[in-house]
């Protein structure tokens, strides 16, 4: 009899064990739900300290919403960078040639981020650079997109063929913006062709709230916060962080 009592109490003692641990296990998840919910939530107009970052500014949308580059200035953006996008969007949508001019008269310093296809030749990509964006010296220096690898070229293309077309892509934009471009450099093409000690040219890095390291050495321009929501666009916006 006493073992049958012994032995009730110990699985009495493990059932009680068991209910412990699952209500341990659902406090820890629910204390992670609710930490990612205030972090997204935190995360919708978080940006870089004014104090610590005094030049601050956005990436425009690629998509179709209209900008309120006006707006954008009011909230704390000096600068833009316009998405080179070769053709008008259709159903209302605002083109490239659009957005340049619109984000000029707003009174921002404007730039172009040109983002790099690595299975397209770089004569066609400059060809259109030098097609849609004018000569002047008054624009920021031109970026070049690398976050796009080469693994889905068809054919296929080598990481010695990309390099090359990257480095000759580079060639001809300096040559037409008449200043040194500016490496907007994604992680996973880092990690890949290690462009960031091949080429010396000035870094544009990107991590959301956490600075980045990736790189290996000083960058000058920082994507802080990639889902930026604001009153300036229906769409988010990239908000970009200047380093002195």
């Amino acid at each position: 009899m006493a073992r049958k009592r012994t032995a009730s109490v110990r699985k009495s003692s493990r059932g009680a064990t068991r209910r412990w641990m699952l209500r341990g296990f659902a406090l820890v998840g629910l204390v992670a739900f609710a930490f990612a919910a205030w972090l997204w939530w935190d995360m919708r107009d978080w940006h870089p300290d004014e104090t610590l970052y005094p030049e601050q500014g956005a990436v425009a949308p690629a998509g179709t919403a209209v900008v309120k580059f006006e707006t954008l200035k009011a909230i704390g953006a000096q600068f833009a960078y316009i998405p080179l996008v070769a053709e008008p969007f259709v159903n209302g949508g605002i083109a490239f040639s659009e957005r340049f001019r619109r984000a000029r008269e707003a009174g921002l310093q404007v730039g172009v981020v040109l983002e790099f296809d690595p299975c397209a030749r770089a004569d066609v990509q400059s060809g259109a650079f030098a097609q849609m964006v004018p000569r002047d010296a008054d624009l920021l220096p031109p970026a070049i997109g690398l976050a796009r690898l080469a693994d889905g070229c068809a054919p296929a293309v080598s990481d010695a063929a990309v390099e090359s077309e990257l480095m000759t892509l580079i060639n001809q934009i300096e040559m037409h913006a008449g200043k040194p471009v500016i490496l907007k450099l994604a992680p996973a093409f880092e990690a890949r062709h290690r462009t960031a000690t091949a080429l010396g040219r000035d870094l544009w890095l990107i991590r959301d709230r956490a600075r980045p390291d990736y790189a290996g050495r000083p960058w000058l321009l920082w994507s802080a916060n990639s889902q930026r929501m604001t009153a300036a666009s229906e769409e988010p916006i990239e908000w970009v962080v200047v380093q002195k």
